[in-house]
């Protein structure tokens, strides 16, 4: 199974290292082959990963091949989102000022909570309205790995997940283009459209290279605004441990997920200037890559029958938090980042 943080899934046997290399094996072309594709085409790598994963489903039928996928959605992404905390620094976010950092935190929280409203009035439990609101609201795809993985597969299933995925790269991708343009037609400063870019668009590959679309002091605000975003995902992921998880699984088994301290301190470090620039950047990359896999492992194992079943509701919740999202953040760009 993909999640057990909180004991949702019945143990399962114990397996050699070996049974894991068929799987492995398999994940690790696909995701080589989704990084040549977004290396030559210029094409996003999460959307890559997901695709070439769900052509690939086919064999999620052979059992000697399960050990590898469940490792690779499990603890490669688990690996991963520790990593990502090299991207942040707390001098980054500080950078912002106040008031940029009070709108990103609304825009955030009221983000998630529109995927929660959305989530019930379309007939669906919190846990779905968490998963796609805080996906839109933080990083994508990278959050809603996270996120799945802190609420457990009782909660959240593989078919809801890759349903988020899907939704998460289609329109982030529309984002990218349509953003730009909209700043360009209300005449924002570089500083208002690196925000708007930063705030709203949901991976961050996308939200800087939007922003960079603009202008190079666009770019560059959108990179930080974004990375501020990436450093509220520990936080949320925190909230969601204690709150969510914590409400069914009874008071003595809440905790913070080891992978959501490990992105405090891996942040922590890099604040401090001490980690070396190097190790920082292999780091970075191998973030990418894990969640790379993560990602292809998912879409290997989703129940295709279960995706084709849920029509459009799952992309209408997501729709409402990206349009909330883009909303709440032109509204900060135009009256409050200047």
């Amino acid at each position: 199974m993909a999640a057990d943080l909180y004991g949702d899934v019945p143990a399962a046997e114990p397996r050699r290292w070996r049974a894991t290399v068929p799987g492995l094996t398999v994940v690790a072309l696909g995701t080589l082959a989704a990084g040549f594709i977004s290396d030559h085409y210029g094409a996003p790598l999460t959307l890559m990963a997901l695709l070439l994963g769900l052509a690939l489903n086919f064999l999620s039928s052979d059992a000697r091949l399960e050990a590898g996928l469940v490792f690779a959605s499990r603890t490669l992404l688990r690996w991963g989102i520790v990593l990502v905390g090299a991207r942040v620094t707390l001098g980054q976010v500080a950078d912002l000022g106040p008031e940029a950092l009070l709108c990103i935190v609304a825009i955030v929280a009221v983000t998630i909570g529109t995927g929660l409203l959305a989530a019930r009035l379309m007939g669906f439990d919190s846990a779905f309205g968490v998963l796609a609101g805080g996906a839109v609201a933080i990083c994508g795809a990278s959050a809603a790995m996270a996120l799945s993985t802190t609420l457990g597969e009782k909660r959240v299933s593989e078919a809801q997940l890759t349903l988020v995925l899907i939704g998460i790269a289609a329109m982030s991708a529309s984002a990218q283009v349509l953003y730009p343009i909209i700043a360009h037609l209300l005449m924002l400063s570089d500083l208002s459209a690196g925000f708007l870019m930063g705030a709203s668009i949901h991976d961050v590959a996308q939200s800087i290279g939007a922003g960079y679309s603009f202008s190079e002091g666009a770019g560059q605000t959108s990179a930080i605004v974004k990375l501020t975003r990436v450093a509220l995902l520990a936080p949320v992921l925190a909230i969601v441990a204690f709150v969510l998880t914590g409400r069914s699984a009874g008071a003595g088994r809440i905790g913070v997920p080891w992978f959501v301290v490990g992105f405090f301190l891996l942040a922590g470090v890099n604040s401090c200037g001490v980690l070396p620039a190097l190790v920082s950047t292999v780091s970075v990359k191998a973030a990418t890559a894990l969640l790379a896999a993560a990602v292809t492992a998912t879409a290997i194992r989703s129940p295709l029958p279960q995706l084709l079943e849920a029509g459009r509701k799952p992309l209408i919740v997501i729709g409402a938090a990206t349009v909330v999202a883009f909303l709440l953040s032109l509204a900060a760009a135009l009256f409050v980042i200047r």
